[in-house]
């Protein structure tokens, strides 16, 4: 009789925003565990519904913005480890997956004591790694993990050279069901619907993909997500220079990027070109291979450079006066057919790696 493990996921944020607790869902649901999942939920709202059953759901449930300096979160981060702390000690888990650095960095003590090669680390995104003491932990948390995923290759530069590093991708296995919601419409399009979608930040790029194509007839931008300080001061911007083709549409439940997919022809996946945000691999990347959309990613980032070596979109710079012009000489270049066999060759890569770290998770949990 197999064993029946406890497994407790440690997630930083709502349900709605961890896409990538799927990875992990999708293996260890295939066999009789008995799964926890706390999470964040930071706007004091209604949760989305799991399509798995018998999750064990803790919410730690506080409110919190996220467009606000990292000082101003500490008494959360604070009440936050507590309640972790608590499940962590009261329960012997077998398996703890924690989603993301921060709280892996919150509960060191706890997972050093008394999870050691025990603990999965999922590493998505460059936080406080500057501060030599954090940069500290973390690679002692790798090191001490029994398997260290990075949701970006271009991470690994900055993690110790060891060889529980492996590669998810933020790819929604349940979006290859509808790989051609896109493809079967109609590429001419006047105008050019440019779309992003996510939570909106980076404000300063937004203003000037903004400025660079407003008012222009050959384009629409649209915008679908989170809304806080920055989206509020796109908008404001947006009345105070009297621009007419950008639209704000506000939150989404994950299946309704299907539909508006469908009415996309360029994906807006353009962020600062910061060290924190360079290599960075974002959820739409994923989503314009799976969906057969060209997007716009900045230059320099690893996104612009995985876009340009695989011929699957356009790396540019907002701010160059001839931004419109080269988006709209971008479209209208595009060999489809080709194009979409880029598409093809890209995902089979993505998934083959994909596989490859699902078999590690299986390999773990059997």
């Amino acid at each position: 009789m197999r064993y029946v493990m406890k497994i407790l996921m440690i997630g930083f944020t709502k349900l709605a925003y961890m896409p990538y607790m799927n990875f992990y869902l999708e293996q260890l649901t295939q066999s009789d565990n008995e799964i926890h999942l706390l999470y964040w939920n930071r706007d004091e709202k209604d949760e989305i519904t799991l399509p798995y059953k018998n999750i064990i759901l803790h919410e730690f449930k506080l409110y919190q913005e996220d467009e606000v300096s990292k000082v101003r979160k500490v008494k959360s981060f604070i009440k936050f480890r507590k309640n972790a702390k608590r499940l962590l000690l009261n329960n012997n888990f077998d398996l703890v997956i924690v989603m993301h650095t921060v709280p892996g960095v919150l509960l060191n003590d706890i997972l050093f004591r008394y999870y050691s090669k025990r603990f999965i680390l999922d590493y998505r995104d460059i936080t406080f790694e500057k501060i030599g003491l954090y940069k500290k932990i973390v690679n002692r948390l790798v090191e001490n993990s029994i398997a260290t995923f990075v949701s970006s290759n271009a991470f690994r530069e900055y993690l110790p050279v060891v060889d529980n590093i492996f590669t998810s991708h933020n790819i929604l296995i349940d979006s290859l069901d509808n790989r051609d919601i896109r493809r079967c419409k109609s590429r001419k399009s006047e105008p050019i619907r440019i779309r992003f979608w996510g939570f909106i930040r980076h404000e300063l790029i937004n203003r000037a993909i903004i400025d660079g194509i407003a008012n222009d007839n050959r384009f629409e931008l649209h915008y679908h997500g989170r809304e806080q300080d920055t989206a509020n001061n796109l908008k404001k911007h947006c009345e105070r220079n009297k621009i007419k083709n950008v639209y704000f549409h506000g939150q989404y439940n994950p299946d309704e990027r299907y539909e508006f997919a469908k009415e996309t022809d360029l994906i807006h996946n353009i962020y600062e070109n910061d060290k924190m945000t360079q290599p960075a691999m974002a959820n739409k990347f994923y989503d314009g291979i799976t969906f057969y959309i060209p997007q716009l990613c900045s230059t320099g980032s690893f996104m612009g450079t995985q876009i340009t070596k695989n011929s699957i979109g356009l790396s540019c710079d907002p701010s160059n006066k001839s931004f419109a012009d080269d988006l709209f000489s971008y479209y209208n270049s595009i060999a489809w057919s080709e194009f979409e066999i880029n598409c093809d060759k890209k995902l089979r890569e993505i998934l083959m790696e994909y596989q490859s770290g699902t078999n590690i998770i299986r390999d773990i949990v059997k």
